[in-house]
C-alpha cells in the first residue's frame, strides 16, 4: 500500500518519465544526490526507470523504447553531478565554516588534518563503496568535499561506485515489472542497519571528542 509521500512522488517521476524521458531519470537522480533529505529515494527511481524499460514505453529523447544500457547511462550520470554539487557546497562552503566555527561542535583543525590525511589514503575505496550503501552514497559527499578529495578521483569513483547500484535497481524494476515498488520494501531493513551504524559511528566520535584524558 503506498504510503503519502509515494502518492505524490510516483505520479511525479512518471510525468518526468513520459515527458523528458532519460532526462528526467537523470534530473531526479541529481536532485536525489544533492538533496538527500529530499523523499525521492532511488530505491523508488531507479526501480520504476527499470518498470518503464520493461514495458517498452516510448522515449521523447530518441523517439525510440527505453533501454537498460540508456537507462543506466543517465541514472550514473544524474547521480555524479548530483555528487559533485553536494562535494562543491562542502568544499567551499563546508570547509571554511568548519575551519572558523568547527570548535563549538568539537571539530578543530587537527580533525581537519587527520580527515584530509585519511582520505587522501582511503578516500577512492570509501567513495567507490559508500556508493553503493543507501543514504551513505549521498552523505559521502559531504565529508570528501570537506577534506577536499581531488576532484578528478572523487568524480571518478563515485561515477564507478554508482554503476553497479543503478544496474541492480533498474534491473530489478524490470524483472518485478508491476511489482516494483517492492524492492523499496525489501531495502528498508538494510537502512534501518545502516542508520544505526553511523550513530553509532557519531556517538564513538563524540566520546573521542570528549574524553578528558583527550590531548589537544
Amino acid at each position: 500500500m503506498l504510503d503519502g509521500i509515494d502518492q505524490l512522488v510516483i505520479p511525479f517521476l512518471e510525468r518526468m518519465y513520459e515527458t523528458v524521458g532519460y532526462i528526467g531519470l537523470a534530473a531526479v537522480m541529481a536532485i536525489e544526490n544533492a538533496f538527500f533529505f529530499l523523499p525521492v529515494p532511488s530505491e523508488v527511481v531507479l526501480p520504476l526507470a527499470g518498470f518503464v524499460v520493461a514495458r517498452g514505453a516510448s522515449e521523447p529523447l530518441t523517439g525510440g523504447a527505453w533501454t537498460y544500457p540508456l537507462a543506466v547511462l543517465f541514472a550514473v550520470l544524474g547521480t555524479t553531478l548530483g555528487s559533485l554539487f553536494l562535494y562543491a557546497i562542502a568544499a567551499l562552503g563546508g570547509r571554511p565554516l568548519l575551519e572558523r566555527y568547527g570548535r563549538y561542535i568539537f571539530i578543530d583543525a587537527h580533525d581537519l588534518e587527520v580527515a584530509d590525511r585519511w582520505f587522501e589514503r582511503y578516500g577512492a575505496y570509501a567513495v567507490f563503496f559508500a556508493r553503493m550503501v543507501p543514504i551513505a552514497r549521498s552523505v559521502i559527499s559531504i565529508p570528501a568535499g570537506v577534506a577536499r578529495m581531488p576532484l578528478w578521483r572523487f568524480a571518478l569513483f563515485s561515477a564507478l561506485g554508482t554503476v553497479p547500484w543503478v544496474m541492480l535497481l533498474i534491473w530489478a524494476g524490470m524483472v518485478l515489472g508491476e511489482s516494483w515498488l517492492a524492492i523499496k520494501d525489501l531495502l528498508q531493513p538494510y537502512e534501518y542497519v545502516v542508520i544505526g551504524a553511523l550513530v553509532v559511528l557519531f556517538a564513538y566520535f563524540l566520546w573521542r571528542q570528549l574524553r578528558p584524558s583527550r590531548s589537544r
